[in-house]
């Protein structure tokens, strides 16, 4: 830390504004840090030095400070408003060019933390999750239509090549995890795919096709880093990843990304923000031109962050419609291949989830078993880890814990190559829920615990 001659009286009076302690302030601090892959030692003390002696937050911690207080307070705090020197613009803004941000994610995503940081790339920002307004979508798909760069020849060859390619990767994603492959996945699209963007378009077929197939694969990245549990990273590729769908003027992929950032954002324990986002992935042109299999996938998403505000009556009826759009689907060329996942045994997960949500243990319970006995457990290994990890714990709060370990042992035998932020919390989660009961002497439990210890230990 480097410090300054004067007290920061910007950030004691946004201290005071939050009605926070100190040490209140640096826990809020470390858990937003914790968000976005990071371990920081910051406590009341360090605080305290930032507030009476004017020292300036190191690494990623300025970042970190501003998210907490504006999480605090309800509304965006700049580093500027707390006497921090301001960092230049990044992808995360929304005017930032749509191909300078798809270099920027190629320069900041193959490089490790410490690196990424001394770049200025933001923490998961809550500020960032508020899309654009009417305006900024008409200007980016003009934008589209206006740009015009002399490069390399770019026909349909190229186009179906990009899609075959984007089609395998999800592939390898839904079988082994986020933590395979990402590198891949980025490398390709900040090479490959930024060369066609940057070319010349056999039509504008094609340049609409090009930018959607680069939306898609800059959404799958964020996607995987997500599944990883890396959320700066996912945050990032997210907003770039709308600004692709958006010059493309593809509203329902615009859609299936803004339903991603709504799903991590509950994850991350923020329902209201993901509750305005899957409200507008379900609104007007993105949910009307969607297929009918990705509108189950919408509404499901948006049903859940309805739940998560309490809102139960309203994500009942979101439940249903969803249900009726997938009943209405028919698997072939006429939908997307980003949802070919999306199934019935997707839509009795996320189900499940939305009625525990409500405290509908029962119902959720059942929807569980539906999607364990629907899903091709091979072909999705990973989720099938995740859904009988929830099982489990659904049974274990209804203290039925033999039947709980039994459901835990089959979680954990799918987990076998995968690698996944969402798996190590479910073996995290068997763990917590067994370790007061391992005196007891269940062999269940050891086992259970023991095995979830390992694959821990196998996947950190």
């Amino acid at each position: 830390m480097a410090s300054v001659r004067e007290p920061n009286a910007a950030l004691a009076h946004a201290i005071a504004e939050a009605g926070m302690t100190n040490e209140a302030l640096a826990h809020a601090v470390r858990r937003v840090a914790v968000e976005n892959g990071e371990t920081i030692q910051t406590n009341k003390s360090t605080v305290t030095h930032w507030v009476r002696y004017g020292v300036q937050p190191s690494g990623g911690a300025g970042r970190y400070l501003v998210e907490a207080l504006s999480r605090r307070l309800g509304r965006i705090v700049t580093l500027g408003e707390i006497g921090l020197p301001e960092p230049s613009r990044d992808p995360l803004d929304w005017q930032t060019d749509t191909l300078s941000a798809l270099a920027a994610l190629g320069r900041t995503d193959t490089v490790d933390m410490d690196r990424r940081q001394a770049l200025g790339s933001a923490a998961y920002s809550l500020a960032a999750l508020a899309l654009p307004s009417d305006a900024w979508w008409t200007r980016m798909a003009d934008r589209g239509n206006e740009r015009r760069i002399s490069g390399r020849s770019v026909g349909l060859g190229d186009l179906q090549a990009a899609c075959d390619m984007a089609a395998l990767f999800s592939t390898m994603d839904q079988r082994h995890g986020g933590g395979h492959a990402r590198t891949a996945v980025v490398r390709y699209l900040t090479t490959e795919v930024a060369g066609y963007l940057s070319g010349t378009f056999a039509d504008d077929g094609v340049r609409r096709g090009m930018f959607s197939t680069a939306a898609e694969l800059t959404y799958l990245s964020g996607w995987m880093a997500f599944d990883n549990g890396e959320h700066q990273a996912a945050q990032r590729h997210f907003t770039v990843a709308v600004k692709l769908a958006a010059e493309a003027d593809d509203a329902s992929m615009a859609a299936h990304v803004i339903r991603a950032m709504a799903h991590q954002a509950n994850d991350l324990g923020h329902p209201k923000p993901a509750l305005d986002l899957a409200a507008a992935s379900v609104d007007g042109r993105r949910y009307a031109e969607a297929s009918p299999r990705e509108r189950a996938l919408l509404g499901v998403v948006h049903a859940r962050a309805l739940a998560s505000t309490g809102a139960n009556r309203a994500a009942a009826r979101a439940l249903l419609r969803a249900e009726d759009e997938l009943s209405a689907a028919v698997q072939g060329d006429d939908e997307p291949s980003r949802v070919f996942f999306f199934q019935e045994a997707s839509l009795a997960h996320e189900t499940a989830l939305a009625l525990r949500d409500i405290g509908d243990l029962a119902g959720a319970e059942q929807q569980l078993r539906r999607s364990v006995r629907t899903r091709k457990a091979e072909k999705f290994a990973r989720t099938h880890a995740v859904t009988l990890g929830y099982l489990g714990d659904i049974q274990a709060r209804q203290h039925r814990t033999e039947e709980a370990c039994a459901t835990w042992s089959a979680s954990l035998d799918a987990m076998e190559g995968v690698r996944s932020a969402r798996t190590r919390k479910a073996a995290s989660d068997m763990r917590a829920t067994l370790s007061p009961l391992r005196r007891r002497g269940i062999r269940s439990v050891t086992t259970v615990h023991t095995r979830a210890t390992a694959y821990l230990a196998a996947t950190a």
